[in-house]
């Protein structure tokens, strides 16, 4: 969730470095100007379409594949800390 949340800010960015008013994005999408800042507070109890129709607006559609992208670093430290446990004598799976 984290990793969501710093993408969709970076999305914030983006739209800011292309002089896009929050109102004008909400113009163009239908989205409303509440719904837009929820979006870039990465609040998760927005639709995913949201999320789409706002990239879209920005030409940035593709990233959508990153926002969800495999947080590969974290599963790493998840992985050699389940091992460290097993280990020091804690459930083997």
């Amino acid at each position: 969730m984290v990793n969501f949340r710093r993408n969709i800010r970076r999305r914030e960015l983006a739209r800011k470095r292309r002089q896009l008013t929050q109102k004008l994005i909400s113009e163009r999408t239908g989205i409303s100007p509440i719904t837009l800042r929820k979006i870039e507070k990465g609040d998760a109890g927005v639709s995913i379409g949201h999320y789409l129709t706002m990239l879209a607006a920005l030409n940035l559609a593709e990233d959508l594949a990153n926002v969800a992208q495999d947080d590969e670093f974290g599963r790493k430290l998840q992985d050699a800390k389940l091992l460290g446990a097993n280990k020091k004598g804690g459930k083997a799976d």
